[in-house]
């Protein structure tokens, strides 16, 4: 006979084996949920035969949370394909602008730099733009301000980036009315970029400001709009141009109805050195069923030079500040019909079939 102690050992492995046999079998009719398992739900344990045969059937439908119906990637390239449907909408010369992005647009715009000084103090120097034609006076504004002492004159000079010497210098005197310091430098330098470099003395001690700006060469004039017309539903707008050299050149501008931005412009074209005209085309996407004051205004010209080799530098030019007004022709006939592109469509329809797949 087996000792007694064995036997009761034995005993006990095999009800463990066969209770567990039990439990994980089909015929189990008794609920087994983690749930009642938890440290929250103790004393919660449901009698044997009253729980629900499955966990999730012991929850309340209403309260189930389900996963999305859609797949995530689906939906990310379904959103995508119909945003870019709808930019292919309009073609890459006649884009519609909004407010904001008109403001982002101006192509010569200077945003002052301001340097901190201590005790709250600020030394700040504003240009009228950043790009200068070559020969133009390069007009300088700076002020001081905070309770430190300040010397009564400040100088300006340009600084070549690559050899740190300065080819032209002036002093800025304060105007007693304003407090303003100004004074202008001679542009008349060899094109490229340059540091604008201000010094002053703050508290007795030498303080530098330094900007950047960009002197381009001449390379012509804008002179005006010849007569505008519609034709394959489009606006076209002729600019004369005249260049002072032969080359490729780019123009962009904004067309506006009173203060209400309505398109960005550009064309590419080859000028030769005479006068010549560079059409730009606003599409119907951009003006169909829209009604407009009696004139347009077309805004912000700026025309790049392109390269004519690689390694050359891209020159730059602007038209007038007050742009060009101008007399539309009859608008009725142009149609809000999306621009055909064949490319574009190739790539919204494959953007659309992988978002079918999903």
């Amino acid at each position: 006979m087996l000792p007694k102690a064995l036997a009761i050992s034995l005993l006990v492995a095999a009800c463990t084996v066969i209770g567990t046999g039990y439990l994980l079998s089909e015929e189990n009719r008794f609920a087994f949920s983690w749930e009642s398992m938890a440290p929250g739900n103790k004393g919660q344990n449901k009698t044997p035969g009253s729980a629900p045969a499955t966990l999730a059937s012991a929850t309340p439908a209403a309260s189930r949370t389900q996963p999305p119906s859609d797949n995530p990637v689906g939906f990310m390239l379904a959103k995508v394909a119909n945003e870019y449907a709808q930019s292919v909408r309009y073609p890459s010369w006649s884009v519609p602008l909004t407010e904001a992005q008109a403001k982002g647009y101006r192509g010569n715009h200077y945003e002052p730099v301001v340097l901190p000084l201590e005790n709250s103090g600020q030394f700040t120097v504003t240009l009228e733009k950043f790009r200068f034609t070559r020969g133009e006076d390069i007009l300088v504004v700076a002020s001081l301000q905070g309770p430190q002492v300040m010397g009564p004159l400040l100088q300006a000079s340009l600084e070549r980036p690559e050899s740190r010497d300065s080819p032209t210098s002036t002093n800025l005197e304060q105007d007693t009315q304003t407090g303003y310091y100004q004074g202008s430098l001679n542009s008349d330098q060899q094109p490229g970029d340059y540091r604008l470099v201000v010094e002053a003395t703050v508290d007795g001690k030498p303080v530098r400001h330094v900007s950047s700006l960009t002197i381009e060469p001449y390379l012509g004039d804008f002179e005006g709009l010849d007569d505008t017309y519609v034709s394959n539903n489009n606006l076209v707008i002729p600019v004369t141009f005249s260049p002072q050299d032969s080359g490729f050149f780019a123009l962009s501008a904004q067309l506006y109805n009173g203060q209400q931005p309505i398109a960005q412009l550009q064309a590419e074209k080859r000028l030769d050195r005479t006068s010549d005209t560079i059409l730009l085309r606003a599409h119907g996407t951009v003006l169909a069923n829209k009604s407009f004051d009696a004139k347009l205004q077309l805004r912000n010209l700026q025309i790049r030079q392109l390269p004519a080799k690689p390694g050359d530098r891209t020159h730059y030019a602007y038209g007038p500040s007050e742009g060009f007004d101008f007399e539309p022709p009859d608008l009725d006939d142009l149609q809000d019909t999306p621009a055909a592109n064949p490319e574009s469509e190739q790539r919204a329809a494959l953007l659309k079939q992988l978002a079918d797949k999903f």
